[in-house]
């Protein structure tokens, strides 16, 4: 028995995977599953405009990409949930000469490597999203990025979890690991004991507080809150996943359209803040920002704002496999591309739960070396 701790869409996607391929997998959450980062997300699925932390990190990103349409295919084949995938490309929008310079070297940057991008001048950009306004002067349009609904996701992972006989056992209270002083043996709660050959920390944000941990195992987990907001827009106004010069609230704000008419705006960074409240001054930023690009939409209503924890690292890079506690594994830390990094995840934590070679996983190994890097 493998027991995953934490059912957000981490979680739920390793115990998916590892029962895809016959193991028995059992998912406990002291919560609602697919209730916290993984509901607060935007679905932005962006390994090349994103900046990441090191190539390793990139090269996982740019797999977990292109592992998506796949993996949203069979979970909708098996659990009858679409997570509705769209990878119609992000756009990187430019409103002054230095952002269109910093815009074409990364085309150039981009295109070296293979990666489908295109610099856009203004009247080819607002072709393509005529809501981008008159003071566009152009963008880079990256080909192969898109977004899922994070939200269908969680629910299309319950379903496809639960066809294949996975236990998601939810609202569980609090679940300590049960450890000697050689490896971990299962778990204990209000539930009572459960012994595992492998215990998997999912447990986003919270990964660190896992009672029961031995200190030289306990993985490093830096709360990092993210505020939204969803405006109510006609369906198509906004095509695809827009980047819009950021201000002193929010570095990088973006805009990621739904297919029910909501527009969701995005995302302030607070660090070390485990909070969950919508402040003022965090949606007037995210509304600043959306306005100064695009005018036109300061007449629809805002339907909806939240706030969620994202799981940082001191580094930047999630920690992924076996701990220093021998069948203690994590699976953590990734920060803004946990929705993007499901399936790689599912992925390479499957193989080494199966016991095939992790060594892929060193750059992320739970007790490696941490180097402190800007978030």
């Amino acid at each position: 028995m493998i027991v995953v701790v934490g059912a957000g869409l981490i979680g739920l996607s390793i115990a998916y995977e590892v029962a895809r391929r016959g193991g028995e997998v059992r998912v406990i959450d002291a919560h609602e599953p697919a209730a916290a980062a993984s509901w607060a997300g935007a679905g932005m699925l962006a390994p090349f405009t994103e900046s990441l932390a090191t190539p390793a990190f990139a090269a996982l990103c740019a797999d977990s990409l292109a592992r998506y349409p796949r993996f949203v295919a069979e979970l909708h084949a098996v659990g009858g949930v679409d997570a509705r995938l769209h990878l119609t490309g992000i756009i990187d929008a430019a409103y002054d000469e230095a952002a269109v310079a910093r815009g074409r070297e990364r085309v150039a940057d981009l295109s070296s490597r293979g990666i489908a991008a295109r610099w856009l001048e203004r009247d080819a950009i607002l072709s393509l999203e005529p809501a981008l306004g008159a003071r566009v002067l152009g963008g880079v349009h990256s080909l192969t990025e898109g977004h899922v609904d994070n939200r269908r996701l969680g629910r299309a992972l319950r379903a496809a979890c639960a066809a294949l006989g996975v236990r998601v056992d939810a609202n569980a209270g609090e679940i300590v690991l049960e450890a000697d002083a050689r490896r971990a043996l299962g778990v204990r709660g209000p539930f009572g004991f459960i012994p595992a050959r492998a215990v998997v920390n999912a447990m986003g944000a919270w990964a660190s507080t896992l009672p029961g941990v031995p200190e030289h195992a306990r993985v490093h987990v830096v709360p990092v809150k993210g505020q939204m907001l969803a405006l109510a827009i006609p369906k198509e106004l906004v095509r695809r996943v827009i980047w819009i010069p950021g201000n002193a609230v929010v570095a990088h704000p973006y805009l990621v359209p739904r297919d029910d008419g909501r527009l969701l705006v995005g995302a302030t960074v607070e660090p070390d803040a485990s909070d969950t409240r919508v402040t003022a001054r965090g949606i007037r930023g995210l509304l600043d920002a959306t306005l100064t690009a695009m005018p036109s939409l300061g007449d629809f209503a805002v339907a909806e704002s939240w706030a969620g924890v994202r799981p940082g690292s001191p580094d930047g890079l999630p920690s992924l496999g076996e701990s220093t506690l021998s069948g203690y594994f994590t699976a953590t830390g990734h920060y803004r591309n946990g929705i993007l990094l499901a399936p790689a995840t599912a992925h390479v934590m499957a193989d080494v739960l199966e016991g095939k070679d992790g060594s892929t996983l060193a750059p992320f190994a739970p007790g490696r070396a941490l180097a402190t890097v800007s978030t």
